[in-house]
């Protein structure tokens, strides 16, 4: 993060902007998309600055890789139909790289027979459409959709109103434009103006008439605002990676097993392919890092089926050597007491394979802007909110926040308002703010009671489990709402 300067002098003539945002990730690359894929909105002039180099970026788009990334999000129903219809660059994605599901299965560790089996494939949404649960996509393949979405849509733009994405350029300052004690009005005539002034490492000077900060949980646009971020981190750590299934599970289902030290979750992707993510200790999070590469899909398989009695053996086991051969033979007699039907029937297909250079892990924290909105700024997606990855909302949320805010945006250009006014922005953040901190509440509260093993709490969530698995009229509202509906 830049050591914050607001008043720090500038002597070059700033480019004046309607929307600059700060941010190459998806929330930011959607948000410009979308604006410009907007018939009320297209002639905005737009500029995206990104710190790092899209190119690798844009070469994915071309030619994407033979194995998958690790880093893959469940895109909700509502999200696919963002990008259909608002930022328009579904069309562009590899359709052989996404995977639909429509089924979902959670259990609890702590007793076998609390499960609940989510189906959307007899789910009436109100569309009149069959319901998919999400479809598994690679953060950085949604990012090239966007940029070639990008790229077609300014070969149908006047140059004027062309998009302008630069990368490779830090912001190193961002002051309030009518901060005139500290820049020479006389070369600079826009400091009358109160737009946001951002300059970059690049020496480019942009003055926006609204700023948006797509840049993540150390955001130097709300640090700028001075907005307020509250929350905590959970002394855990997510452990990803990449993964091949011994064959093809035609199932299309989404497991997540409900482990006292954090959820593990096997997400499907094409053919015999799949991702894990794995919510763990910061102990238990060292161990996954270190295991040897021919253990881990074995470890795996242990953690969706085994007592954590048996698990913790294990673990303990891996501290001592992360490479010690006899774990498999552990593993391996431990799974042959559980019968065969029920590994065939209730837990998913075994992993055979992690791919090379795949494992990686991240802190897991819960942060939540006071508000998403200052005069003249918006925040989206990180910048605004980091949730635990447990229900897979996080890049969905930003997107709503996109859709949002472009909602707002056309609206204020309907009427001939100053897009940066707080009046046009309210909209915004009226309806952003409650309902992702409502959805967060509903994250953080599932993290805290799967993560304990105190007995009341077990046998009130297992029969919870149990009860919700018979009442398909409950598990078809939920589903509507895990899908974003």
């Amino acid at each position: 993060m830049f050591p914050l300067r607001r008043f720090l002098a500038t002597t070059a003539k700033p480019l004046l902007q309607d929307v600059v945002i700060v941010g190459g990730g998806p929330a930011g690359l959607s948000l410009l998309a979308a604006l410009k894929n907007s018939p009320t909105t297209k002639h905005l002039k737009c500029t995206l600055v990104e710190a790092l180099k899209l190119q690798p970026v844009r070469d994915f788009g071309e030619d994407p890789p033979e194995n998958f990334h690790n880093r893959i999000i469940s895109l909700t129903p509502k999200s696919v139909q963002f990008m259909q219809e608002k930022s328009g660059s579904w069309d562009y994605l590899h359709q052989d790289r996404v995977k639909f599901y429509d089924n979902m299965v959670a259990y609890d560790s702590q007793d076998s027979d609390a499960r609940i089996h989510f189906d959307a494939s007899n789910v009436i949404l109100d569309l009149g459409a069959l319901s998919q649960i999400a479809a598994m996509c690679e953060v950085v393949h949604i990012q090239a959709s966007l940029l070639q979405k990008i790229d077609a849509l300014n070969e149908e733009l006047p140059e004027e109103d062309q998009a302008v994405v630069i990368d490779e350029a830090k912001v190193v300052n961002i002051i309030a434009g009518n901060a005139c004690d500290t820049i020479d009005a006389k070369s600079n005539p826009q400091t009358s103006l109160d737009w946001p002034v951002v300059t970059l490492s690049n020496g480019q000077v942009l003055q926006t008439r609204l700023l948006v900060g797509a840049d993540g949980q150390n955001s130097p646009v709300r640090n700028y605002a001075e907005i307020e971020s509250r929350g905590w981190s959970y002394d855990r750590f997510g452990v990803v990676g990449t993964l091949k299934l011994q064959f093809n599970d035609f199932r299309d289902i989404a497991w997540q097993r409900f482990l006292t030290t954090g959820p593990l979750a096997i997400l499907p992707l094409p053919e015999d392919n799949a991702t894990f993510v794995w919510s763990s200790t910061p102990e238990l999070a060292e161990i996954l890092v270190k295991v040897d590469e021919k253990i881990f899909p074995q470890l795996l398989n242990a953690a969706m089926t085994l007592d954590e009695v048996d698990l913790n053996y294990i673990y303990k086991m891996l501290k001592a050597n992360p490479a010690d051969m006899t774990v498999l033979e552990e593993i391996e007699w431990r799974t042959s007491l559980i019968p065969e039907e029920d590994l065939d029937e209730k837990f998913p297909v075994p992993i055979s394979e992690l791919m090379p250079g795949s494992r990686a892990r991240f802190p897991l924290k819960f942060l939540h802007a006071d508000t998403y909105i200052a005069p003249r700024v918006a925040l989206v997606g990180d910048a605004a909110h980091t949730v635990h990855p447990l229900a897979g909302q996080g890049l969905n949320m930003g997107q709503t926040d996109v859709g949002l805010l472009v909602d707002a945006l056309e609206t204020g250009v309907d009427r001939g308002l100053d897009i940066g006014s707080t009046l046009v922005l309210e909209k915004y953040v009226a309806t952003a703010w409650p309902n992702n901190h409502a959805l967060m509440g509903v994250c953080d509260k599932l993290h805290k009671i799967f993560s304990t093993d105190a007995f009341p709490v077990v046998a009130l969530r297992g029969l919870g489990l149990k009860s919700l698995n018979y009442f398909d009229v409950v598990k078809d509202i939920m589903v509507k709402a895990i899908s974003g509906r």
